[in-house]
């Protein structure tokens, strides 16, 4: 039966179901699609936009450099390993319930963080923030893919990745254009502006979602949040503590060990997290792992540049963002056309295609940019072309891990595709950082370019590798596209490895 035999061609005698199936599509899809795009929007923005406010920050409340380094990484800490646990929450007691929820928490702390009196409570402040955004970045996800039937999902979700790919790469813009035309304070206060309209409209417009009723996974839930904190924490402290200290190796050996004791308990518990036959499925596991490369690449370069812009062309927190233009806008304009064409020919060589073109795109800046002084314009087709490479994988890796699951595991398939790609993120700043301490520094624009040039080959080389993973991903006929359940080809791919 359809999905719209289920709704209205059943025959009069059937009862009607008590409750949704989980996998209808939701009232009002249009609704749907711009309540959670703005939510995912504002919690995506945050991830980088204070970035180009440090400097005013540190005049305004004091602090050190480290300390300032914490009002960035403790939000993404705090988004990183609470993703999962925020999915399987929305899974159990509604996935708009818990959203709503963390929209509160999110806007309360956005507050919190614009009255800080001190760098402290700054800090403390971003780190409860990132926890609400833990469940606004998966929960939008799966409320979104139950709202559309498969055919037309592709389109909407990368309308969602597009925006949410903006707002990344966009932060330091916003950032630096909130700094200078009004103060550091109304970053966190168009939150508040912003959560205040949201909650009221969500639920009022979005229908209830849930996953699976079935207890929730307590210990699964702790042994990733503890396991995935450990390798944050290690990869974020790697370069101020030194990668041998005693407190990085434990922080990465203690993460990896308890996440290994997650990975036993889901495969022994009735009622996983995360259900680890999910990653037998090629497009599922090959689809994460892209995700996590196209994050490590795209945090770490939008850092780097960021910064370069600054210290070799003397440029102002506003005019670095302008000049990231042509790579931060294009998700606008190429990532809804990517989702059309994936709903089409499948998403396995658009994901390899747009990846491969991040990873050439920033290789081209590197060489470019390889002596201080390169002018502005011999860098836009490099910044051009990793634009339209990025815009083109984010919607098509969404859609290849959540259209390799059962309707009932989209809150699992978008918790666990955010979780890698959170991650992702933190390992290409700590990457970028390890590269770039080796050969340069921030004293001159020539020792800054020093450092530079070889950690963009290396951010370029984390997107080859995602395009790798990308082309692991099974090839989609145009007649899976408009299948009732989009697991079924997966499913058999799945029954075929175990």
């Amino acid at each position: 039966m359809s999905r719209t035999d289920a709704r209205v061609g059943a025959p009069a005698t059937t009862a009607p179901p008590a409750r949704r199936p989980v996998d209808a599509p939701a009232r009002g899809s249009g609704w749907v699609l711009a309540l959670m795009s703005a939510a995912a929007f504002m919690a995506a923005l945050d991830v980088l936009v204070v970035t180009t406010a440090l400097t005013t920050i540190q005049r305004s409340i004091g602090a050190s450099a480290q300390e300032l380094g914490w009002t960035v990484n403790a939000y993404t800490l705090a988004l990183a390993v609470s993703i999962l646990a925020a999915s399987a929450l929305g899974d159990r007691f509604g996935r708009r319930r818990i959203l709503v929820a963390g929209l509160a928490v999110f806007a309360l702390c956005s507050a919190a963080c614009a009255l800080a009196p001190s760098i402290g409570v700054l800090i403390a402040a971003r780190t409860v923030q990132g926890i609400g955004a833990a469940t606004v970045m998966p929960l939008s996800l799966s409320l979104l893919s139950a709202a559309f039937a498969p055919e037309r999902r592709g389109r909407a979700i990368g309308i969602w990745g597009g925006l949410t790919g903006l707002a990344v790469a966009g932060g330091p813009l916003i950032g630096g254009a909130i700094v200078q035309g009004l103060a550091w304070q109304w970053i966190f206060w168009v939150n508040v502006v912003i959560g205040a309209l949201l909650i009221p409209l969500i639920l009022r417009k979005v229908s209830e979602s849930r996953g699976p009723k079935v207890p929730v996974d307590l210990p699964g839930i702790a042994l990733v949040t503890a396991g995935a904190f450990g390798l944050v924490w290690g990869m974020v402290r790697g370069n101020s503590s030194g990668w041998a200290s005693a407190e990085v190796v434990s922080a990465l050996v203690g993460g990896a060990i308890t996440l290994t004791a997650f990975v036993g308990w889901e495969s022994r518990t009735a009622t996983p997290m995360l259900p680890i036959p999910y990653f037998r499925a090629r497009a599922f596991s090959a689809g994460n792992a892209a995700g996590f490369f196209m994050m490590a690449s795209l945090f770490g370069a939008v850092f780097l540049m960021a910064q370069y812009f600054q210290v070799v062309s003397g440029s102002s927190p506003l005019t670095t963002g302008l000049r990231l233009l042509p790579w931060t806008a294009t998700p606008m304009v190429v990532a809804p056309l990517a989702g059309v064409l994936g709903d089409r020919i499948g998403e396995r060589w658009i994901l390899t295609a747009g990846l491969a073109l991040q990873g050439v795109g920033l290789v081209a800046v590197a060489l470019v940019a390889n002596g201080a002084g390169a002018p502005y314009w011999e860098l836009v087709p490099g910044l051009l072309t990793a634009g339209v490479g990025i815009s083109m994988a984010i919607p098509t890796v969404q859609s290849a891990v959540i259209g390799a699951v059962p309707p009932e595991g989209i809150g699992q398939a978008s918790g666990s595709s955010n979780t890698f790609r959170q991650l992702g993120g933190v390992f290409g700043v700590a990457l970028a950082l390890a590269v770039f301490t080796r050969t340069g520094n921030l004293d001159s624009p020539a020792e800054f370019t020093h450092g530079f040039t070889p950690a963009l080959l290396a951010l370029g080389a984390l997107s080859l590798l995602g395009a790798a993973a990308g082309a692991l991903v099974p090839t989609r006929t145009p007649e899976d596209s408009t299948a009732q359940h989009p697991f079924k080809e997966s499913r058999r791919a799945t029954d075929g490895l175990a």
